[in-house]
């Protein structure tokens, strides 16, 4: 697993780097080899934010965890991965390694519980809607007004299909189709 350390508005000792490698390289069982694993440690309203993603192929896992210490954000992050994994293990079981969720030893001691499988996805409301165009800032209005966390719309000026979201940092983003 290749390793990519981030740090936002903080100096980290080369230990907790070693600490966060060794950690998170215990998740390495569950992908293949060519497996990215980037972690991005920030600071913010005296919370130590740990932000683990995972790129296995096409698969891409995130997890973020704050605490009050880093040590325990990247116990939790790790801990977080592992519970999404084994929550969509039988959809996932195809994309990561073959022996991925066979048990082992170690992990008999692990703190991790056993959650139980997901089965699949079962779309259980179906909305149909014009899609009107609009500019970005009408399409943040709309969803602001409907108190919705996301929004789609026609993009008035290229006219191609996007979305306006919220953030989790309160700010607004846009998703916009690519043109071919």
């Amino acid at each position: 697993m290749k390793f990519t350390f981030t740090e936002k508005k903080v100096n980290l000792p080369k230990r907790l780097r070693d600490y966060a490698e060794k950690k998170v390289g215990k998740l390495e069982r569950y992908f293949k080899t060519d497996s990215e694993a980037n972690l991005v440690f920030s600071v913010e309203k005296d919370r130590n934010k740990v932000e683990l993603t995972i790129r296995s192929g096409s698969t891409i896992l995130r997890v973020a965890e704050s605490t009050s210490d880093m040590f325990a954000s990247v116990d939790a992050a790790v801990t977080s991965m592992e519970r999404q994994l084994r929550k969509h293990k039988s959809r996932l079981e195809k994309r990561l390694r073959q022996d991925a969720f066979e048990r082992t030893v170690d992990e008999a001691s692990t703190f991790v519980p056993e959650v139980e499988e997901v089965g699949d996805f079962e779309v259980v409301r179906t909305k149909k809607f014009s899609i009107k165009p609009m500019s970005v800032e009408e399409a943040i209005l709309q969803m602001n007004l409907l108190g919705h966390s996301f929004y789609a719309f026609k993009d008035e000026q290229s006219g191609t299909f996007a979305v306006v979201y919220q953030r989790n940092d309160g700010g607004y983003g846009l998703i916009e189709d690519e043109e071919d």
